[in-house]
């Protein structure tokens, strides 16, 4: 019996109309990266295990895909754990898969990122500013706008400490949505204000699962968060402590002063607060973009050290952050590379494309499809067509020639599938009479050209 075709849970096949709208979106982020001064770059699919593990905390580590070792993989399990084995002992599942794999999908573009740096330190000229879209990998549990394989469009400028960075990058998202057409709210927040708040509830020791904890606010709520820091080791007495956190309301004026009285025990809120005013300051006017200060804003991961964003829509129903990023001051140490601060941000494509569709933000026409299609009479038309298909062609405009001579019906209705706008009828009398009749598949409407002028004709 036949095989059901499928594909894993969590992935997508993307259609040619999906894919020119992800091309769509791809190409806007890329012209604006670039018009920033980015360079393009691009690393392997997988990664060794060990430069992933120990860098997305705990939970990530978990959802980091792993590789099965290539051949006979039993030959490369250790003969303790064959004997445990062999004994119908139980084997830790992590025990398991480190013995099997030493290779991993990527998870993010960061990591992989920081690696190349180091790897090739004296070829680059520092601060080193870089964009990066590919996809990325995570052993999640699909819903909605949450999928295992999804592209991450990433920029990311290392080697400098300078706040000026974190303005561009804020400024970079305006840009980037304006041309989208999209009204988003930048949500941003300091590490180090998390860690001053960590280290006035008496606690500084678990800023780790408190800051882990705090991120899943919008997901679970206040109740399980505390809940979660308790079972984490956090005392009462310190969540209780952190409990003013929780109250915090209005802009990042109101805010501030409220912040700097709570937290003046602590050195290293107070830089982050002064870092976060300088941000603001230097911002200016945005386009379309919101920038708000968000308290509660805490970014999983273990790397961030500094400012850190979040994007949301402020349109469509999409849950949850659409881009994010944050400074990391020593993410280059982990591989040997000491006081290599960095700043970056990733766009969720995925996740953008699913709000511009919902809000219906994606342009009418999208570059790359084609635009006019030859009609087939026969093979002598054909041929003639062929000659005035490399003229369209050669003045840039996407076309094509239908390969057979079928009736006008099915030809037509192929130009209606794929959004074709014009379709080009040269039979014979219009061979004779140097002419070309233009169909506008929208309106229905046809008009008689010289051959000569087809190409001003379509462009016009």
């Amino acid at each position: 019996m036949a095989t059901k075709p499928s594909i894993p849970k969590g992935t997508r096949d993307f259609s040619p109309v999906e894919m020119l709208r992800r091309q769509y979106i791809f190409d806007t982020i890329r012209g604006v990266f670039r018009k920033y001064g980015f360079l393009p770059l691009e690393t392997p699919a997988m990664e060794n295990l060990e430069t992933l593990t120990g860098k997305y905390g705990e939970e990530g580590d978990r959802l980091i895909f792993k590789i099965l070792n290539s051949g006979d993989a039993w030959k490369e399990v250790s003969e303790n754990v064959k004997d445990q084995l062999k004994a119908g002992e139980a084997v830790h599942p992590g025990r398991l898969a480190s013995e099997l794999a030493e290779k991993a999908l990527r998870y993010d573009l960061t990591v992989p990122f920081a690696r190349y740096v180091v790897m090739h330190q004296h070829e680059l000229a520092f601060p080193f500013k870089r964009y990066q879209i590919q996809p990325v990998w995570r052993a999640d549990r699909p819903q909605k706008g949450r999928y295992r394989e999804f592209y991450q469009c990433d920029a990311d400028m290392i080697g400098s400490t300078s706040l000026l960075n974190e303005v561009e990058l804020v400024q970079l998202f305006d840009d980037v949505f304006t041309a989208l057409g999209l009204q988003v709210v930048v949500k941003i927040n300091d590490r180090k204000v998390l860690s001053g708040i960590a280290e006035v509830s008496g606690q500084p020791d678990k800023v780790v699962d408190i800051v882990t904890a705090i991120d899943k606010l919008d997901k679970i709520g206040r109740e399980k968060v505390e809940e979660e820091m308790r079972n984490k080791g956090v005392s009462d007495e310190a969540i209780k402590g952190i409990a003013p956190l929780f109250e915090l309301k209005g802009s990042w004026k109101q805010q501030r002063p409220q912040l700097e009285a709570w937290l003046a025990s602590s050195a290293i809120a107070q830089q982050g607060l002064k870092d976060l005013g300088t941000v603001f300051d230097a911002v200016g006017t945005m386009k379309s973009a919101v920038l708000e200060f968000d308290p509660t804003l805490a970014r999983g991961l273990d790397y961030y050290t500094g400012a850190i964003f979040e994007v949301k829509a402020v349109e469509g129903t999409m849950p949850g952050s659409i881009c994010g990023g944050g400074r990391y001051d020593d993410l280059t140490g982990i591989f040997g590379l000491k006081n290599m601060s960095g700043v970056g941000i990733s766009f969720g494509a995925d996740r953008i494309y699913d709000v511009l569709l919902e809000t219906n933000k994606f342009p009418a026409e999208l570059g790359g499809s084609t635009k006019l299609l030859f009609a087939n009479f026969g093979e002598a038309e054909a041929l003639h067509c062929l000659k005035l298909l490399r003229q369209v062609r050669e003045a840039g405009i996407a076309a094509e020639l239908y390969p057979d001579a079928v009736k006008m019906a099915k030809q037509f209705k192929y130009a209606d599938d794929k959004g074709i706008a014009y379709v080009a009828i040269i039979g014979g009398n219009e061979m004779q009479q140097g002419i070309v009749t233009i169909k506008d598949m929208k309106t229905g409407e046809q008009k008689a050209v010289k051959q000569e002028d087809l190409v001003h004709t379509i462009q016009a």
